[in-house]
């Protein structure tokens, strides 16, 4: 079976204001002195009020969400004993009074001083999904193929409406935000890995990126594991969630993966056109059309059903159909996250928003 591994990132709050507070050293160290937890699983970011949790590579879909509770209570532990709350929310929900602290380390301090102000901005979460692939070859050939849903991706993992305590309108204002860095969004379509190699090559040749790791795109090889990394997705509000989005990426990937060995042509899509949709993905989520590869708008449920009817056969063969099934009907009853933050917030003001990012 195919595995994979799963990144979440997090906010560090003030219990009694809900702004942001430079914490993260202090609850790594205390994190990783839990038995039940290895310290590379806790990791930093490139600023101080966030971090970083990763998964072992797991085989079964069960695993990824015990995998994440686990981690999750661990992080909440830590954060309690340094004064602190971990929230799985994509924006920071308030304004900082002055810029976050950079994570003393020197490529995060290379970056902060390569990027200026969009550093001081960079507090957003997100959810990478890492999952196996054969061989390099085999990777580019499912980007090809899994970036056509990327935005429909987008609109059912938005969680963050807020930005600086105004609601930005988006779904997923994160989005908006890396796109700003020289090399993000969709993925371009690759004639195979050396192209691939060569547009990297060319982006650090040419100095608009320091190194591979600033190839920001929704989904990429990844420099470090034999895997493909889908980044298109904000952090969630619940393990559950990140667990079905888990699902879902892997379907996709392994539904490519059948594509590429049955020599099915790829579907082929306008960069403007991928770009467009995944922007209007950002900005209305599920609660308005979606645009496909060919410019065509589609209701927001007709999409992800067609998603869900593209990857079924894979589920099936992996064994998560009943519970990636069961999971996305308890998501689409409970709404998309974006519009549960709104609603809390509606409802209890930040009082209620806090309570609802900082559950886990």
């Amino acid at each position: 079976m195919i595995t994979m591994g799963v990144e979440e990132e997090y906010l560090l709050l003030d219990p009694a204001t809900a702004t942001l507070v430079p914490l993260a050293d202090e609850v790594r160290a205390v994190a990783g002195l839990q038995p039940a937890v290895d310290a590379c699983e806790v990791q930093s970011e490139l600023l101080q009020a966030q971090l970083e949790v990763a998964t072992p590579v797991c085989t079964e879909l069960a695993d990824v969400g015990a995998h994440l509770l686990r981690l999750c209570r661990a992080v909440a532990v830590a954060a309690d004993k340094a004064g602190c709350l971990p929230a799985a929310t994509g924006t920071a929900p308030l304004a900082c009074a002055a810029p976050p602290a950079v994570t003393e380390q020197p490529r995060y301090a290379a970056v902060a001083a390569q990027v200026a102000r969009l550093a001081d901005e960079q507090l957003v979460n997100g959810m990478h999904v890492h999952v196996a692939v054969p061989d390099r070859r085999v990777g580019v050939a499912v980007l090809n193929r899994v970036r056509l849903w990327l935005p429909v991706l987008v609109a059912m993992g938005g969680n963050s409406p807020l930005w600086w305590g105004r609601d930005t309108g988006f779904a997923s204002w994160r989005t908006v935000v890396f796109g700003r860095w020289p090399v993000s969004g969709p993925p371009p379509g690759f004639d195979g890995p050396a192209d691939y190699e060569r547009r990297v090559d060319a982006l650090l040749r040419a100095g608009a990126i320091m190194d591979s790791g600033q190839v920001y795109w929704q989904a990429r090889l990844s420099e470090r594991y034999p895997t493909i990394e889908v980044r298109c997705l904000d952090v969630q509000l619940t393990a559950d969630d990140a667990m079905m989005f888990a699902g879902i990426v892997r379907g996709l990937v392994a539904t490519a993966v059948h594509e590429d060995r049955q020599g099915l042509p790829v579907t082929p899509c306008p960069p403007e056109m991928l770009y467009a949709a995944n922007w209007h993905a950002a900005r209305h989520g599920l609660r308005g059309d979606l645009l496909d590869s060919r410019g065509r708008r589609h209701r927001a449920d007709d999409a992800v059903r067609a998603l869900v009817d593209h990857i079924t056969p894979a589920l099936d063969e992996a064994g998560d159909t009943a519970e990636v099934t069961r999971l996305l009907r308890r998501f689409l009853r409970h709404g998309a996250p974006a519009d549960r933050q709104r609603r809390a917030l509606a409802s209890g003001g930040l009082e209620a928003l806090t309570d609802l990012v900082t559950a886990m």
